[in-house]
């Protein structure tokens, strides 16, 4: 069950998982829309699952890119390159 694989194919995976997450945070945020004047707790249900979609996307943007992902986060140096002091 253990499978050797080399950095790159450990980037190639991380990175389809971050798609996936944005994917699924993107159809979740858009349920939680389409539900919110008729079902608010359905729409409650699918906001919170679109922010967990979200968090495991952030998690994965932060091993691709450390440093880079957070939108609020601002680096001199640009995405990904942190300035040591």
């Amino acid at each position: 069950m253990t499978e050797v694989v080399d950095a790159d194919e450990l980037l190639r995976r991380i990175r389809r998982g971050r798609d996936r997450a944005a994917e699924e945070e993107r159809a979740w945020q858009e349920r939680a829309r389409s539900l919110t004047a008729t079902d608010p707790d359905g729409a409650r249900e699918a906001a919170v699952r679109a922010l967990a979609f979200e968090a495991v996307q952030r998690a994965l943007e932060e091993i691709v890119d450390p440093g880079g992902a957070d939108p609020g986060r601002t680096s001199p140096t640009g995405p990904g390159v942190k300035q040591v002091t």
